[in-house]
């Protein structure tokens, strides 16, 4: 009996700090995912940038939506802006949402000359699903919105995936697999390498011990969330990876450590990063705009006219 009882108590321990940690880590509601969140850095990232979040909300925009592979409705917004040109398929990071990550990143991609579509990540925004997987299940949400895109646009379109955070993390994870030629290049703005390397980062800058906090996250994860942590990550996905790859990160980002997206070892004939001094967490825009500019130009120009190219000399 006190055997029995000993295993009870480990048991509920157990599974109640699983709980807990998918609750923490993982669980969105539907209050806590209420696009008037978008507004929140009107303030902290100052005027310039709160002016660029509104004139997203504003603009004129098509909903649009996808179900994803395992049954969730997932919520986009199309920005048009000339027909048959390059399209941008945009991925937002943890808890936030297109709204903030790409308030300036869409003046960039206009200049571009593509159409832009943003999309709200599962369990953000109004897209389904109460789990968010730090990438894992998103990975395959990509490569629903490319299918999309194809059906919708044509089988000529040329895409350009694109993320910051979560979604850039996402949008690597996503580089291995079977993504079709349309999507010419890849571009993530301070990607972390492994959603295990920064839940224990995070873990541990709460003052968790963050060896003892894993294994709750994994039990969490796969208890209550429906999904292994482990199943992937960027750092693998990308050595398999066979499209350009563009890695953007400031050096004084605090959430996620800039060296997590030093990848370019990983696979050096298709990634390419470049840093930014004094860009704190997916600031590198507001930092050093023409020099951000100028690299998304460079990637964009060149990996559109590689592929070009190689059509040609099929």
């Amino acid at each position: 009996m006190i055997f029995l009882l000993i295993v009870c108590t480990l048991l509920a321990v157990i599974f109640a700090g699983g709980y807990y940690a998918y609750h923490t880590a993982f669980f969105s509601s539907g209050r806590a995912r209420d696009d008037r969140h978008s507004d929140r850095d009107n303030g902290s990232l100052g005027s310039e940038v709160g002016q660029w979040i509104r004139q997203l909300r504003d603009r004129p925009c098509e909903p649009v939506s996808i179900r994803s592979f395992d049954g969730l409705e997932l919520f986009g917004r199309y920005y048009p802006l000339h027909d048959g040109a390059p399209l941008f398929i945009g991925f937002h990071g943890y808890h936030s949402s297109s709204f903030v990550d790409f308030s300036g990143g869409s003046q960039l991609i206009d200049q571009l000359g593509c159409n832009l579509l943003l999309v709200d990540q599962r369990a953000h925004g109004k897209s389904g699903g109460h789990t968010i997987t730090f990438g894992i299940k998103e990975r395959w949400d990509v490569v629903e919105w490319v299918h999309y895109a194809l059906e919708r646009f044509g089988p000529e379109t040329k895409i350009i995936l694109m993320g910051v955070s979560m979604g850039a993390a996402t949008v690597l994870m996503a580089s291995d697999l079977d993504l079709p030629d349309n999507v010419r290049g890849i571009i993530a703005d301070c990607p972390y390498s492994s959603p295990k390397a920064i839940i224990r980062k995070v873990a541990k800058q709460r003052g968790i011990p963050d060896g003892l906090a894993w294994p709750f996250v994994k039990i969490g994860a796969k208890v209550y969330g429906g999904f292994d942590i482990d199943e992937t990550d960027a750092a693998r996905a990308v050595k398999a990876a066979q499209t350009p790859i563009l890695i953007l990160h400031g050096e004084a980002d605090g959430f996620v450590p800039c060296e997590m997206s030093d990848l370019t070892a990983e696979n050096p004939a298709r990634v390419t990063r470049h840093t930014f001094p004094n860009a704190d967490h997916g600031l590198s825009f507001l930092t050093d705009s023409n020099r951000y500019r100028q690299l998304v130009t460079e990637f964009v120009c060149n990996v559109l006219l590689e592929r070009n190219k190689h059509s040609e000399n099929r």
